[in-house]
């Protein structure tokens, strides 16, 4: 028997990942426009975000969230994270006892600081929830280029049905139970690929690209392990593989917001020009508080938010932290 699934929202990564499962099973995409639910279903193409990389034929889209969700056995939202309450609160009353609920956002939620996956919980208590991570750029995946990902979810078994429902020949699922460290991996790394493209839009070599991600990296272990989640999980895919892939790709969203600051430009001039959410900007706000409440020093993330957020320039946001002192690049137990 098929396992049904609905993916709810139809942006660039809420399409492929439909287009994924459509590949293994009946898949059904709910679009907020009718229009381009239509040109989905009917012109296998999804005209607003990857105009260029035609889709599944089998891969139906609908406009009507009760008729995507209803008789699915499996809900993928892919909404943005300041809009994921609001639309899984859309979800819940049409969605059966029991379907796991899997997050592709990478975002914190204003105010409450909580992880999709917490809100899921919240919302629709008694659903096994993970989430699917990685480095994973769209446009790669739908033009065939191989690429991994990760599931995160507590229950070993549920996580190991849902793997195959995403995996393809060019398109690798693994397993991780660690839920916590998946989904900071994937929320962090946002902010450092501002601050890489900040250095890029700043005119600066590879060497500064290198040390960004590499302190960067430092800086998501920290508050990631302060918050529960394990520390090898921030050296595999959902950690320094999410992280590298948004830091160095043309394609990432948060890397444009940095290089166009490094540029000059302000940030409400950017977020107006862009189509889609950069997810890094907002959530930048939501790290420092973290980091703030778990006692853990993010000056590359400080320096983000400061940009992003209070008027500090790009090139005031470098010069702050080549001033900074330096220790000990590694800290080994017993040492101090």
């Amino acid at each position: 028997m098929d396992i049904r699934v609905a993916v709810v929202g139809a942006g660039s990564w809420g399409t492929t990942v439909a287009a994924l499962a459509a590949h293994n099973t009946p898949t059904t995409l709910w679009a907020r426009r009718p229009e381009l639910a239509g040109q989905i279903s009917e012109e296998h193409v999804n005209g607003d975000y990857l105009a260029d990389y035609p889709l599944p034929p089998a891969l139906r889209a609908t406009a009507d969230l009760g008729e995507a969700v209803c008789s699915a056995d499996v809900v993928v939202m892919g909404v943005p994270s300041q809009g994921f309450r609001a639309s899984l609160e859309q979800v819940a009353p049409y969605l059966r006892p029991w379907v796991p609920v899997v997050s592709l956002t990478k975002g914190l939620e204003l105010g409450t600081k909580l992880r999709m996956s917490q809100i899921v919980t919240e919302v629709v208590p008694g659903h096994p929830v993970g989430v699917l991570t990685g480095p994973n750029l769209a446009k790669e995946i739908l033009a065939g280029h191989a690429a991994a990902s990760v599931i995160a979810m507590d229950d070993h078994n549920v996580a190991r049905a849902l793997k195959g429902l995403f995996t393809t020949d060019r398109f690798r699922v693994f397993i991780n139970e660690d839920v916590v460290g998946c989904e900071l991996g994937g929320v962090l790394k946002n902010v450092v690929a501002i601050a890489a493209g900040m250095a890029d839009g700043l005119g600066a070599g590879d060497n500064t690209r290198a040390a960004v991600i590499t302190r960067g990296l430092a800086e998501v272990s920290r508050l990631g392990m302060a918050m529960g989640g394990e520390p090898m999980t921030f050296a595999g895919l959902a950690g320094m593989g999410d992280l590298v892939a948004t830091c160095i790709s043309p394609q990432s969203r948060n890397r444009h917001v940095g290089e166009q600051l490094g540029r000059g430009r302000t940030i409400d001039e950017i977020i107006a020009d862009m189509d889609m959410v950069a997810e890094g900007v907002k959530t930048s706000r939501v790290v420092m508080e973290l980091a703030d409440e778990h006692g853990v020093e993010m000056p590359i993330a400080s320096e983000v938010k400061a940009v992003c957020h209070d008027g500090r320039t790009a090139e005031e946001a470098y010069r702050g932290l080549l001033k900074r002192k330096t220790g000990r690049e590694v800290r080994h137990p017993g040492r101090t």
